[in-house]
């Protein structure tokens, strides 16, 4: 039959407002795949029924890029009307079985949606809309039917969701007893290898659990099988969900478009978070296979058993999926210190999404390109909102509500209005205004002001919400702030608290130890020389995802970062103390030496775990700072924000320069290399103190780590430490020879030399660098470790000359006709344009324009277009 010619590409959003329940539901799906490199044949068996709750017998099926060779309604061939994206055909009321054949050249699929080959294995991604790359079907999440698959094929391993029911010489056959959408379809075939071990769960079943990776790897799966094992036993012990089928299959495929996929009974991953040996991965490789392996297996039941009913709850299975895995997380390498890594990735990516172009609710109302919907605001703001609920109701309610939801609605594809309703029936509180936190986009901002009576302490708090895209108006959301209160020589003068601001203001009044909603305004704060006023910790462990703005001295954060009790905030004490240093020094002012002391004492206390240490020595990055000034209506400049950072660092060496070297050598890790919490912290203080002693030997000691690291970790950031002081040339070339030869450890050059460049030489090297043979920009990991790199080395990315947006655009402009999914999401790099001086805002926004002018895809089409707004 006639092949599906492209006609009218879509291009008019796709709005919430709109739903429309499916004309029709599957009952069962049979497919069959005669696997060919060029040439896969998809048969498909479906047995379709009329949906009740549709008036409309409209039959329509999705599908692109499909040669259809023939089709039939209960065994009679009929002739669909195909276009560019499915196919109709007229059909019987009631129901009946569909039946087609198609041929799909997975070589040629450079897109990596649907099915294609990644290095002669053949492998699938379906999520969001890749299935109708696969054959003819309703794309949607709320059409589930269970899946019986048949595969055939010469490939020695053929893997499918569920259950293997039967198998033979050149073929093998699965069945998915739980019903599910077509974006949690799977299936991989190729020579490969499986690491396995059994679990019994909780209710007494044996599931067996393997982690497939090609010949060669097996020896760097155990750490991912020991985490899949954990989450399990995890799921289980703490929110009492066990699995459901007799075997898990894990795969690492190298060509990969996102991190993983939770497809039922068979996750797909990036190889990159899959494979693990003390040699080849860091530290972060190690927490990053433990934590996405964990959010991959409890979509098992956040996601998979109940799924959402329409793209637009998305922020439902991965919000919650989100914080189910920080959870997890944080029980197994400590709660402190993963909080404080959160958050500087949901201020770094989030926030700066929500304050830019780009800025939409949680659950958006309308979009263009669904693969675009994938975002920091769907999963981490996501997953805030969810911590807030949580907070909201107490942990023993929160438990209840989501037993109460898994219980519902197993089965079913929900939305988040039934997910609010389980917290609304617990806790008997319709809690109206908090659903605004799901459709409302940007971060809101609370101003605190606070008044010392002497014996009483008033606190006022207002919140608002900026403008965002399509949303000049906002309305007041519930926000949780933890309290805690100090007395001036630091003690711990009143429990933690939450008080919850649910109007636009509120005041609460501190009487004996106990907070209490008041009536009345704050006055002005009473001068300082009244009397000591305790000292407010506010919006303790970041209990709400906003931004505080209130007048607190530097004397008052050195109170803070000495002697808070709430980790968090005493790290964010010193991370405020560092900001106002660093935006003093761009002014031209003097560095405070009590800033230096405080800073010394507490890294040197060996009471505190030295992961929090490490993170305490930390300053703001680059970018963080460029927000800060443009927040304050003033302009950035990267070059001289990265000259006075440089300085500030140096400062802060040469002031502790006898700290620092008795920490590189008091955290000489002796033994075996291991990667959990204890020892990892121990490397990461032992790391910074190196970079800052590099500062005064000019990088001696950071080549003798390097020279002798047994672990990928310190091999790694001494690399990147001996770049940045300009001497690692020879270490590079050391690193290139030994790993060239090994994917995701090249990555790691490709970003580590790119990423810490200086910043007049950075686009050179990235030229350099992607113009030898190992760059393949179709290889996704390669691509991001090299492009992406270069975007991320802010200072360079926004050299003066404009070549780091020239660089970026000339790249995405090659790569988007190979895989725009990917080069969509590397565009966002432009979303910070309006930060800068005019000459930086034509040059990102010419480039913009001008990759706009080559046609791009409807992803990249998506985003450019919102980025550059009004100025298109």
């Amino acid at each position: 039959m006639k092949d599906a010619t492209p006609q009218t590409v879509r291009s008019d959003p796709v709005r919430l407002a709109q739903y429309e329940a499916p004309n029709w539901l599957v009952e069962d799906v049979h497919l069959t795949f005669r696997l060919h490199p060029t040439a896969t044949r998809v048969t498909s068996r479906i047995r379709f029924r009329p949906n009740p709750d549709s008036a409309d017998r409209g039959f329509r099926l999705d599908g692109e890029d499909l040669k259809l060779l023939s089709a039939s309604i209960d065994g009679r061939a009929v002739e669909p009307r195909i276009d560019a994206e499915g196919l109709s055909v007229d059909a019987p009321n009631d129901a009946f079985i569909w039946e087609c054949e198609v041929e799909i050249d997975p070589k040629a699929n450079t897109r990596l949606e649907g099915l294609y080959m990644s290095k002669g294995m053949y492998c699938t991604q379906c999520e969001a809309e890749g299935f109708r790359r696969i054959t003819f079907y309703p794309d949607r999440p709320d059409v589930m039917a269970p899946f019986t698959v048949r595969i055939e094929s010469d490939q020695p391993v053929m893997l499918s969701n569920g259950n293997p029911t039967a198998s033979g010489d050149g073929w093998a056959e699965w069945h998915d007893p739980w019903p599910k959408p077509a974006y949690l379809f799977a299936l991989v075939a190729g020579e490969l290898r499986a690491t396995s071990t059994t679990h019994r769960t909780s209710e007494g079943r044996d599931a067996t659990l393997n982690v497939w990776v090609r010949p060669g790897d097996e020896d760097r799966t155990g750490y991912a099988l020991d985490a899949l094992k954990r989450s399990m036993e995890w799921d289980e012990r703490v929110y009492g969900r066990a699995y459901d089928l007799e075997v898990f299959n894990l795969v690492a495929v190298d060509d990969f478009n996102m991190g993983a996929m939770e497809n039922k009974g068979l996750n797909i991953f990036n190889s990159k978070y899959v494979l693990a040996s003390p040699e080849t991965a860091t530290d972060r490789d190690y927490e990053l296979i433990e934590g996405i392996v964990a959010h991959e297996y409890f979509h098992n039941w956040t996601g998979n058993r109940i799924t959402c009913r329409d793209w637009f709850q998305l922020c439902l299975k991965e919000g919650l999926t989100v914080f189910r895995d920080k959870q997890f997380s944080g029980d197994v390498r400590g709660h402190a210190v993963k909080r404080i890594d959160d958050v500087l990735m949901l201020r770094a990516r989030q926030f700066r999404e929500d304050a830019g172009p780009l800025a939409h609710p949680v659950r958006p109302e309308e979009y263009v390109e669904i693969n675009n919907f994938y975002t920091a605001t769907v999963y981490e703001k996501g997953a805030e909102v969810i911590g807030m609920l949580r907070t909201l109701a107490g942990p023993e309610a929160y438990d209840r509500a989501l037993t109460l939801y898994f219980d519902r609605h197993d089965g079913d594809a929900a939305t988040i209005e039934d997910f609010f309703a389980c917290f609304q029936e617990v806790t008997g509180n319709a809690l109206t205004g908090f659903e605004r936190w799901w459709s409302q986009a940007g971060t809101p901002r609370v101003t605190a002001v606070t008044h010392w009576s002497g014996d009483v302490l008033t606190l006022t708090l207002r919140q608002s919400t900026p403008a965002t895209p399509g949303q000049p108006q906002k309305g007041p959301v519930w926000i949780p702030l933890a309290t805690g209160v100090l007395s001036p020589d630091g003690k711990e003068v009143a429990p933690t608290q939450v008080l919850t601001l649910k109007t636009s203001e509120a005041t609460f009044r501190l009487e004996g130890g106990i907070w209490r909603p008041s009536d009345g305004p704050a006055a002005d704060p009473l001068p300082a020389s009244v009397e000591p006023a305790p000292i407010l910790s506010l919006n303790r462990g970041f209990s709400a995802p906003v931004i505080l703005d209130r007048k607190v001295t530097d004397a008052e954060r050195l109170i803070l970062l000495a002697h808070d009790t709430d980790p968090f905030n005493r790290w964010e004490a010193g991370r405020q103390v560092a900001k106002e240093q660093l935006l003093r020094a761009l002014d031209g002012g003097a560095l405070d030496p009590a800033w230096f002391d405080a800073l010394g004492r507490l890294v040197s206390d060996d009471s505190l775990e030295p992961a929090f240490r490490a993170l305490a020595l930390g300053l703001p990055s680059e970018d963080d700072i460029a927000q800060s000034l443009h927040d304050a209506g003033r302009t950035p400049d990267p070059a001289r924000i990265h000259a006075i950072r440089e300085d500030v660092l140096q400062g802060l060496a040469e002031a502790q320069a006898p700290l620092f070297r008795a920490l590189v050598d008091a955290l000489v890790t002796h033994g075996p290399y291991s990667p959990d919490a204890e020892a990892a912290g121990r490397r990461a203080l032992r790391l910074r103190a190196l970079d800052m002693l590099s500062r005064l030997d000019g990088g001696d000691a950071a080549a003798e780590v390097f020279a002798t690291a047994d672990n990928m970790t310190e091999s790694l950031s001494a690399l990147a430490i001996l770049i940045r002081r300009g001497t690692g040339e020879a270490e590079s070339g050391t690193f290139f020879t030994r790993w060239y030869d090994d994917p995701n450890t090249l990555d790691k050059w490709f970003s580590t030399v790119i990423g810490n460049a200086a910043p007049d030489e950075a686009v050179a090297v990235a030229r350099r660098l992607t113009a030898l043979p190992e760059f393949d920009p179709k290889t996704p990991n390669r691509f991001r470790s090299a492009v992406g790199a270069l975007s991320a080395n802010t200072a360079a990315f926004h050299h003066a000359s404009g070549e780091g947006y020239r660089f970026l655009a000339d790249w995405l402009i090659v790569l988007d006709p190979i895989n725009p999914q990917t080069a969509a999401r590397m565009t966002t790099a432009f979303e910070t344009w309006r930060r800068y001086d005019g000459d930086r805002q034509g040059m990102m926004t010419d480039q913009l324009r001008r990759i706009l002018a080559t046609g791009p895809s409807r992803d990249v089409t998506e985003i450019a277009t919102r980025l550059l707004g009004d100025a298109a």
